[in-house]
C-alpha cells in the first residue's frame, strides 16, 4: 500500500477545495461564486473537526477574513470530549497582512489564532494582532517559508492541518512537496474562462515535474452529480 509521505518536522497537510469539471475555484469575477454543495460543505466541516489547524494564504485572509470553525454545535463538543479545543486553529500566511480588528478571522471563536507574514506587513497592523491575542510569526524574507511555518506548526502541537487555499498557496505547497494529500470536490458546473482562477496556480511546471497522485477513492458524492476525488501526493 502507498504511504503518504511523513516528516517528523511537520505537520501532515491535507489540501482540501472546491472545483468545477474545468477546473475553476471562482468566476473571472474572483467574488466567491457558489461551487460546493450542502453535503459537500458538511463534508468539509467534519474535515475541520478533525484537524488541528486550518490554513488559508493571503488573498483569502485578507479579502475575505474567514471564519474557519467548525460551525456545528455538535462537532465543537466531539472536540471538546477528545480533549481538543472546540475549534482547530485558524492559520493565515500572508506576505502583507491587512486584517479587520473586527473580522470573523479575529473574532470567530473560540480559536487560537496564528499568522505568518513578512515586514511587509506594517508595524500598527503588528500591534492590533498582538493586542487582539494573535501569534503572529515574521519571517525576514520576501515571503513566507512554508517549511518554516509547518515545522512552527509542528513545534505547536499542531500535528494534522488542512490547506483551505487559494491556488496560489496550493500551487507552492505541490511545488515544494509539503502536501500529503488532496480531496477536492468536483461540482457538475463549468465556469470557463482563461483568467479565472484554477486549482492549482503559479507559474506551473514541465511535464517531467508533474506532480503525481495515487487515487483513494473517487465517488458520486450527491445528487447533483458532483464527483468527491480522494488522492495521496506520490513523493
Amino acid at each position: 500500500m502507498l504511504r503518504p509521505y511523513q516528516n517528523p518536522m511537520k505537520p501532515y497537510v491535507i489540501i482540501n477545495a472546491a472545483m468545477t469539471v474545468d477546473g475553476k475555484i471562482d468566476t473571472y469575477e474572483r467574488k466567491g461564486a457558489a461551487i460546493s454543495s450542502d453535503e459537500d460543505k458538511r463534508r468539509v466541516l467534519e474535515l475541520r473537526g478533525s484537524v488541528d489547524a486550518v490554513i488559508v494564504g493571503g488573498k483569502t485572509l485578507n479579502s475575505e477574513n474567514p471564519k474557519l470553525t467548525v460551525k456545528d454545535p455538535q462537532l465543537a463538543e466531539k472536540r471538546l470530549a477528545a480533549g481538543l479545543p472546540e475549534n482547530p486553529a485558524k492559520v493565515g500566511i500572508v506576505t502583507r497582512a491587512a486584517l479587520d480588528p473586527d473580522g470573523d478571522f479575529i473574532k470567530a471563536g473560540p480559536a487560537r489564532r496564528i499568522v505568518f507574514t513578512t515586514p511587509k506587513t506594517e508595524a500598527d497592523q503588528l500591534a492590533m494582532l498582538a493586542a487582539a491575542g494573535v501569534e503572529a510569526f515574521v519571517h525576514d524574507e520576501p515571503r513566507v517559508s512554508l517549511g518554516q511555518a509547518l515545522e512552527t506548526l509542528d513545534s505547536l502541537g499542531l500535528k494534522r492541518v488542512m490547506l483551505e487555499g487559494g491556488g496560489t498557496l496550493i500551487a507552492e505547497f505541490l511545488r515544494l512537496g509539503l502536501a500529503d494529500e488532496l480531496r477536492v470536490y468536483v461540482a457538475p458546473k463549468l465556469f470557463g474562462g482563461e483568467n479565472a482562477p484554477t486549482l492549482v496556480a503559479g507559474g506551473g511546471w514541465d511535464a517531467s515535474e508533474a506532480k503525481r497522485l495515487a487515487l483513494v477513492e473517487a465517488r458520486v458524492f450527491d445528487s447533483t452529480g458532483g464527483v468527491l476525488l480522494h488522492y495521496l501526493l506520490q513523493k
